[in-house]
């Protein structure tokens, strides 16, 4: 199925893609919706063909130059093989119960994740990168080395889409115990909603950077679990602890939000201070947006 220009919006919306049971129907979408949309504002002139491509340098043969790039662009690039383009990355996917909330008509914070995991891999098979997949919540309860083949994908995708919410968050535990797993540095990518000891997290993270890693986060959120644009009475479960609590929100909105802002800011600045990429992601964000972090951050690691 080749998107067109003017529809390419409607893959990249979590709501719509989401409909899709396949998980490999829902990346090969999004990746597809995702390299149309680069050709567009605001990616006009960005190019997603560097991962197949590297320019020519004096000495390399004629024969690996790509006469078809040559046509468009008039400056040459040599074909790049698999033992050029043999990035290993890495992506760790939260499942723990937290990962369970949604609210009115958006979805649930683990099927986005599951999506957009789904998508990277793909796009990092297609790029010719080896990619893994570690699923965790108390602890690692999947963890694929990286591959670089569409079998493995196809794998990973099956665990992507039976993959269900479960046990509380021990996220610094784990993303520790997959560090010293990592054995060749690489990319790393998490995806979590971060609701675990902030300070314990950020020492976790670095942990990838102390071994020369480079390191991608994306905080996956709920809407209304950054406003808490609540009704005027409700009940609170803790989706880990199962504890319950009713109160009017209203009252306690203003705290929530700056407590929330100061929890996010505070992951931001420190990812920033340890030059780990940090993006902020609502279950509302079309997965463009994560897409393009990755694809510049790719970019400048040749």
């Amino acid at each position: 199925m080749n998107p067109s220009a003017r529809d390419y919006k409607k893959f990249l919306n979590p709501s719509i893609i989401s409909k899709l049971n396949s998980f490999e129907l829902r990346a090969r979408l999004v990746v597809e919706g995702f390299m149309v949309g680069m050709h567009k504002s605001p990616y006009h002139g960005f190019s997603v063909e560097f991962t197949q491509h590297r320019p020519y340098i004096q000495g390399d043969g004629l024969k690996d130059v790509d006469w078809k790039i040559y046509g468009k662009t008039e400056k040459f690039f040599i074909k790049q093989y698999e033992e050029e383009t043999n990035l290993k990355s890495y992506i760790l996917l939260d499942t723990s119960n937290s990962m369970n909330f949604s609210s009115g008509n958006n979805i649930k914070k683990l099927e986005y994740a599951s999506t957009l995991v789904a998508a990277l891999s793909y796009l990092m098979i297609k790029q010719q990168d080896a990619v893994g997949l570690a699923l965790y919540s108390d602890k690692i309860l999947k963890y694929f080395p990286p591959k670089m083949s569409k079998a493995y994908m196809h794998e990973m995708l099956k665990n992507l889409a039976s993959v269900k919410p479960s046990e509380k968050t021990r996220t610094a535990e784990c993303l520790n115990l997959i560090a010293e797993k990592i054995k060749r540095r690489g990319l790393v990518i998490i995806v979590s909603d971060f609701f675990d000891d902030v300070n314990s997290i950020l020492k976790a993270l670095k942990h990838f950077r102390y071994q020369k890693n480079e390191v991608i986060v994306f905080q996956v959120l709920d809407p209304v679990e950054r406003s808490f644009a609540f009704g005027k009475d409700a009940i609170f479960k803790d989706l880990e602890t199962f504890e319950e609590m009713t109160t009017q929100p209203y009252q306690i909105q203003k705290s929530y939000k700056d407590a929330m802002n100061e929890f996010t800011g505070k992951i931001k600045s420190e990812c920033l201070n340890a030059n780990i990429e940090y993006n902020l992601l609502e279950t509302s964000t079309p997965f463009d947006k994560a897409l393009f972090s990755y694809i510049q951050k790719r970019s400048k690691l040749y």
